[in-house]
């Protein structure tokens, strides 16, 4: 998903790679949800088995909002794990099939956002 950025970037205007990975996060995130258990225990242990993928992820949504802030479809400042939250937040209702509409207007919600103040 991280590695996809450049490629989304070379197909689409950077508000619409934003966009398109929201949804992949979102989906990510939602296949993931039953691996809670084995996480909880990771940490429990003393282990952090999330560092390496948030520092990866916030790499990948630096990029994306660098290039909409370039492009002027983007409001500067978004601080990328703020974004990450809120991605998190949609993500909980999407594995419920009955919500996954519910997930994708949150994600057009963040994005409305996102724009809100482009130059």
């Amino acid at each position: 998903m991280c590695d996809g950025v450049a490629d989304l970037l070379a197909t689409m205007p950077p508000d619409a790679a934003i966009r398109t990975w929201m949804t992949h996060f979102v989906d990510y995130m939602a296949t993931k949800r039953g691996m809670g258990d084995a996480l909880r225990a990771v940490v429990a242990s003393g282990g952090d088995p999330f560092s390496e993928s948030r520092d990866r992820l916030v790499t990948a949504i630096t990029t994306l909002l660098d290039a909409g802030v370039a492009a002027g479809t983007i409001r500067p400042g978004v601080e990328p794990m703020d974004l990450m939250a809120g991605m998190g937040g949609a993500s909980f209702v999407a594995d419920e099939p009955a919500l996954r509409d519910q997930a994708e207007r949150v994600l057009d919600l963040l994005m409305d956002g996102l724009r809100y103040g482009a130059k």
